[in-house]
Order: C-alpha cells, then structure tokens, then sequence
C-alpha cells in the first residue's frame, strides 16, 4: 500500500469516525492549515525583505488594489463555510459535512472554500506590497493544494460519498465556475 493510499484511508477513517473522534480531530486539521498558509504568508515576507525587494505598490494604492480581493476572498470562505454548517459539516477534512454539498458556492465549483483562499493570499501579498507573495509563494501554495486535492482528497471523497460525488465531479469544476452551470440529470 502507497503513502497516499495510507494518507486517503487516515482521513476516510478519521472522517467516518464517531462525532467525539470528528471533534477532537477539528481543531487540529484546522490549526493545522493555518499554520501551512501563515507560512506561505511569513516565508515570503521574511524573502522579500532579505533581497530587498520593492513593493509591489506604493500606500495607498495597495489598499485600493487589495480591497476587492481581500472581500472576495472572505466571502467566497465564509460563504462556503456556512453550506458545510447548515449540513453540520466542516470544512476540515477529519470532519467533512456528512453529505455531499452542491448549494450556494458548491454548485458553481467545488473547492469555493480553497478558491476563496487563493483570493485572500493574492489579497495579502499585495496589501503587504510583497513580490514573493503575490509571484511565488501563493502561486505554490496553489500547486500544492491542486496536487493535493487531485492526489488525496478527492479520491476519499470518491471513497466515501460514491457514485454521488463522481457525477458532481463531472459537472462541476474545481476552481473556475463555467459561465454556464450543467444541471443534474
């Protein structure tokens, strides 16, 4: 057996897990992910200033810039964090919505939370006027979060939610919102 197909059965166990075993496991995975993206935030600060890079925009036209960006990105999160409640889900993948969730930002793609993600890091790269943010490190942690989803998180949603999740999968996309939605058949 792989390490991914290990890693897939951890979190296929952890999220069909009693709900005590789901609790517990909540505050980890996501103090967990804050951690990972606080260092797709500091690293590249902490670049920036040790090449001595410019910013990216002079104040205020940063905050001008930044401002749409930083609103999207929080809506399209808090937005899809209030699907995966209203099914008493969470966006951590030990304790997943028990059902599938294609409402509100999930009929138009599948990841809105991760999208929303992206946004804000792009928001805070050029809030902060940093070049590594706004270049690298964000477009990284984007590669990393499609290699992850392509390579574990979407086969235990396979896994675990069947042939419901495959059709979703089909006529859904996972960041892009086509500019025409398909309906179920």
């Amino acid at each position: 057996m792989s390490l991914r197909d290990k890693w897939i059965g951890v979190i296929y166990k952890a999220a069909t897990a009693s709900i005590k075993v789901r609790a517990i496991l909540t505050p980890v995975g996501a103090f967990g992910f804050l951690v990972f993206v606080g260092l797709f935030i500091i690293v590249p600060l902490q670049m920036d200033k040790f090449l001595k890079l410019p910013k990216i925009f002079p104040a205020p036209l940063n905050i001008f810039i930044s401002l749409p960006a930083l609103a999207i990105g929080s809506f399209l999160m808090l937005w899809s964090i209030l699907h995966f409640a209203k099914v008493k889900g969470t966006p951590v993948p030990f304790n997943p919505p028990p059902k599938l969730v294609d409402t509100g930002p999930y009929a138009h793609v599948r990841n809105p939370m991760t999208s929303g993600v992206f946004i804000l890091l792009f928001g805070i790269g050029i809030l902060l006027g940093s070049i590594s943010l706004v270049f690298v490190s964000t477009p990284l942690f984007i590669l990393l979060n499609v290699l992850e989803l392509k390579a574990i998180e979407e086969p235990e949603l396979e896994k675990r939610l069947g042939k419901e999740y495959l059709e979703y999968k089909k006529r859904v996309p996972m960041y892009i919102p086509r500019l025409k939605v398909k309906t179920k058949e």
